[in-house]
């Protein structure tokens, strides 16, 4: 559904949150047109192979810049959620319509994650691994334990944390019992139940349980600014460095590898880690210092959910193939080089997809779920 917000709406928005979405689907939109493709296979062999790879996700033990994109999601999700909710109580809206509000976004986010998915070359297909589908699940827990003191949220994370070590460690089912081994875990045992097959990425959908602790974090970090916390900078900092520390020595000391594609609980402690880091310099930067010069991506983030559906579908499945053919056929004729004429495409689809977003923001249409 889409919505109208005054300006006045507008003016009252948490900027470094609007700045990190709208970043982060800028990412998004570029990594779907194949730009960070083209760079890392053009640069392989070169000084810049080690640059560019950082936009690919690790193959599985390891951690690249592009594995914390989905963590950032989930955790700025969070966020918003706490913003969200805590102005519906201020307007005195009641508990059970806040509930009903949030069970009916939590059920639109499933049946968008699972319909955009679903059609296939091969036929239609079910899907519980892509983005939609887990925040569905991970931002319901998350508004449940809103209300809930702080230290007991935490309690809860590190529980969901402990339940995902025991899920992989000692659920002894023949042939997915290797613990952290790729296509023979739990995780892809469940997958089998739930879908009937598992991700040839090595993706499950048991990930929902670990990485529900992004939001969760992400909603206390957005209670923490409501409550007009003096030490929040510091907070943030201080628990964003003891999980990186904490995260990369289970790694180090082979306690846990840190594998994203089944988020396991050290992957989960240093991708919050960073969250909270790039979360604290943006909040200092933008929302402190007053440094509001964030249009660009302030545009995307009005409708990123929007322009997530539309490049993981007409986008994806028409408007770049067809903005490639064309830009090809034309810069063709000029001589310029390949990779050139590639780049060029890429560019010219993220300039159609933001101009979308500007038009809905212009028009002050903004579709929410």
């Amino acid at each position: 559904m889409s919505t109208q917000l005054s300006s006045e709406d507008l003016s009252k928005r948490l900027l470094s949150l609007d700045f990190l979405r709208g970043l982060i689907m800028f990412l998004l939109v570029t990594e779907s047109t194949g730009f960070f493709k083209i760079l890392y296979l053009n640069s392989k062999g070169g000084p810049l192979e080690n640059f560019f790879i950082q936009f690919q996700h690790h193959p599985w033990n390891g951690l690249r810049f592009w594995d914390l994109i989905q963590p950032g999601f989930m955790f700025i999700a969070g966020t918003a959620m706490a913003f969200s909710v805590t102005s519906l109580q201020k307007k005195g809206v009641s508990k059970n319509t806040i509930t009903i509000k949030m069970l009916k976004r939590s059920g639109w986010l499933f049946f968008w994650g699972v319909l955009v998915y679903a059609v296939k070359e091969t036929g239609l297909s079910f899907e519980l691994w892509n983005v939609l589908t887990q925040l569905s699940f991970t931002l319901l827990l998350a508004y449940f334990i809103f209300q809930w003191k702080y230290s007991t949220q935490i309690i809860f994370c590190v529980l969901l944390l402990l339940l995902t070590e025991i899920l992989y460690r000692f659920m002894n089912i023949p042939g997915y019992n290797l613990t952290f081994t790729n296509h023979h875990n739990f995780g892809n045992y469940v997958d089998l139940i739930l879908m009937n097959k598992t991700s040839r990425g090595g993706w499950v959908a048991i990930n929902c349980i670990p990485t529900a602790v992004h939001t969760i974090a992400g909603a206390l970090v957005g209670k923490l600014i409501l409550d007009k916390r003096n030490s929040l900078l510091k907070t943030l900092i201080i628990t964003g460095c003891t999980f990186l520390l904490l995260g990369y020595s289970m790694d180090f000391f082979q306690i846990t590898p840190i594998i994203k594609r089944i988020a396991t609980s050290s992957f989960t402690i240093v991708s919050l880690g960073w969250c909270l880091l790039a979360f604290a310099a943006c909040y200092y930067i933008i929302d402190k210092k007053n440094y509001t010069n964030i249009f660009f991506f302030k545009v995307l983030s009005m409708n990123s959910i929007f322009i997530y559906l539309f490049f993981e579908t007409a986008g994806g499945g028409w408007l770049n193939h067809f903005i490639k053919l064309l830009t090809n056929g034309l810069l063709s004729l000029l001589n310029i080089p390949e990779i050139i004429i590639s780049i060029s495409a890429c560019f010219l689809i993220i300039l159609l997809d933001w101009g979308l977003c500007y038009f809905l923001y212009q028009k002050k249409i903004f579709f929410r779920l």
